[in-house]
């Protein structure tokens, strides 16, 4: 083996001015949106602890460093090809180019620019380097649209995680936070680079690392600490079987799932405390299941009752095995719309993983099957209404700004009946500040496209629904290539067509933007007839969605079930055979009471009812 470096590297030195390149026989980018979240996460949970608003910059110096482990590279000529940590720095790049996007202040971009590429006769050059990525990347860089039909696997990812950096990335970062956040990113983060000179030694090195002395994983150190201390050696065996098989399943779910049902689990039965929300606060029960539950646990044994050998056994062979049970149907109901069970396919679709725990929380093991379905219901209806609220009233719904609040319901709810979990959180909601007839104006801006997109494809599947047609909520919110739908105006993107009643552009694009002037619709229609005026496009509605149709005056001529649906709703739905500025109000205002109805903290009370 020839030379070995290793080199102790933050962002900036990193990537600063170097070219990372990517093997063909290289696999693809795959990370998913739980992974691009947790990243996020992790990191602004770490740039908050240290940060406090009204610090100098040059405090940031200060603040916590945080490790994001090794890349492998091999150095062929002086050109650097990634043999593991690609998508580590491919999500990376998709972060910084989505703060250079942020950044107001063009110094504070510059700092970022020789981060993600390098510039020659006028042409960008990614620093990592990979041809068939560079028109996407290119897009996402200078804010274009870019079409991922008929991409290749990884870019089609690039797209969508930079997607979800969008919708999630925290709302307390993204202003004046923002700069030192960058700064901080880029010079308290920190990886190793391992080089070696042929790839042959670089994948000796990778195999070492993933497939010699592998550290014991906290799900491990969980079971050995449990399982030694059941005495009898038969009873430790057959509690051993339930673990292994239990595991089993989970990780067949996917990476870390295993380790994310026992913390759903250890969180949602037995966390009595959370980390204050001031500076130096210090983790308590709900962050350090997060970050070391089997040392949690094994600190906590006298107060989860763990004071004889038949209790550590009936920890895993019941509590254990039952919420892990459950947490593997809750899984499959997150990835698929599953009959009564459809909040917590809505809910994960927000990424709102922080609703396992919750979800766990009132469960308990002498509950029937029903009993245990009805309460999943609530909880997951109340968290429904709780993101639609708070999206509606441009209110972040990301992990650190909602843990706190689920933390506290968790603790409430625990073990509670059916009737009386309904009652609760429907007396949370009553308390709740958010609703939607309190912000009249909500709108789409450039952070929430993907939200709104979700909003609008259940207010219009609760209209088809309720008007006797099949369920396209499936359709209308994971359709890929052509027949992906997409938010599209109602009115094109002209101001001279509307200066009569809009003396200025500003004006006109907030009124156009407004969810009452939106309307769900495939990416063909747009491309066919978005630029056309209202008056051309009306009579195309009528081959669309009933919320689309309805602007036409068809909709209410030969459909007794629409017709129905309105008389018992008493929404106010009328054609618009014009679509001036007062339209768009009345639209706005039937948009509002369509939420009001699809997001009824009634509906929790109804699961209830004899």
């Amino acid at each position: 083996m020839k030379e070995i470096r290793g080199d102790a590297k933050n962002i900036r030195t990193l990537l600063g001015g170097a070219k990372y390149a990517i093997d063909y026989y290289q696999r693809e980018y795959r990370w998913k949106r739980k992974q691009i979240t947790e990243l996020i996460d992790d990191l602004a949970e770490k740039f908050t602890e240290s940060h406090e608003e009204g610090n100098e910059r040059s405090a940031v110096e200060g603040y916590g460093h945080y490790f994001l482990g090794s890349i492998i590279v091999s150095d062929k000529e002086g050109r650097k090809y990634i043999i593991d940590g690609q998508q580590r720095l491919t999500s990376l790049t998709l972060l910084l180019i989505f703060i250079h996007r942020q950044l107001a202040d063009e110094e504070h971009k510059g700092q970022l620019t020789d981060l993600i590429f390098s510039q020659k006769f006028g042409k960008r050059s990614f620093n990592l380097d990979v041809p068939e990525r560079n028109a996407c990347m290119e897009a996402l860089f200078t804010g274009k649209l870019f079409d991922d039909s008929d991409q290749p696997e990884s870019v089609v990812n690039i797209v969508h995680r930079f997607q979800d950096i969008e919708e999630h990335f925290p709302e307390e970062l993204s202003d004046a936070s923002l700069p030192y956040f960058a700064d901080w990113l880029i010079e308290n983060v920190h990886l190793v680079e391992i080089t070696a000179y042929s790839d042959a030694d670089a994948y000796t090195i990778f195999e070492t690392m993933n497939d010699r002395g592998l550290s014991l994983t906290p799900t491990d150190m969980l079971k050995g600490y449990l399982l030694a201390n059941i005495t009898d050696p038969d009873i430790r065996v057959r509690v051993s079987k339930v673990w292994r098989d239990q595991i089993a399943r989970l990780q067949s779910l996917g990476k870390e799932e295993d380790a994310d049902a026992i913390k759903a689990w250890l969180r949602s039965q037995y966390a009595q405390t959370t980390r204050e929300r001031k500076r130096g606060a210090q983790p308590r029960d709900f962050d350090l299941i997060g970050t070391e539950f089997h040392r949690w646990v094994r600190d906590n044994e006298n107060a989860l009752g763990l004071d004889a050998s038949s209790e550590f056994a009936r920890f895993i062979e019941e509590d254990f095995a039952f919420y892990a049970r459950w947490y593997e149907r809750i899984y499959h109901a997150t990835e698929t719309l599953t009959p009564g069970m459809e909040a917590v396919f809505y809910n994960a679709q927000h990424n709102f993983t922080l609703q396992y725990p919750v979800l766990l929380a009132a469960l308990r093991r002498s509950d029937s099957e029903a009993e245990i379905l009805r309460k999943i219901r609530i909880a997951a209806g109340y968290i429904d209404i709780i993101l639609a609220r708070r999206v509606w009233n441009w209110k972040a719904i990301s992990y650190s700004n909602m843990q706190y609040n689920m933390f506290s319901i968790i603790k409430e709810i625990r073990g509670k009946s059916p009737v009386e979990l309904a009652e609760i959180l429907t007396a949370r909601l009553t308390e709740d500040e958010n609703s939607f007839e309190g912000n009249d104006r909500f709108s789409l801006h450039r952070m929430n496209g993907k939200q709104i997109q979700l909003l609008l494809a259940r207010m219009t599947n609760f209209v088809e629904v309720q008007s006797g047609r099949s369920s396209r909520y499936v359709e209308y919110t994971t359709g890929q290539g052509k027949k992906r739908y997409e938010v599209e105006h109602i009115w094109a993107n002209h101001h001279e067509r509307h200066k009569d009643e809009f003396s200025h552009p500003s004006e006109f694009d907030e009124y156009r933007n407004r969810i009452g002037g939106l309307l769900l619709l495939p990416k063909s229609f747009n491309a066919s007839y978005g630029d056309l005026p209202y008056i051309q496009k009306r009579k195309h509605y009528t081959k669309q969605n009933l919320l689309a149709l309805s602007l036409h005056g068809l909709a209410y001529k030969n459909d007794p079930g629409f017709k129905q649906f309105i008389s018992k709703s008493s929404l106010p739905f009328k054609p618009h055979r014009k679509f001036k500025k007062a339209d768009l109000d009345a639209r706005q205002d039937l948009y509002n009471q369509i939420a009001e109805q699809v997001w009824s903290p009634n509906n929790l009370l109804r699961e209830v009812e004899p």
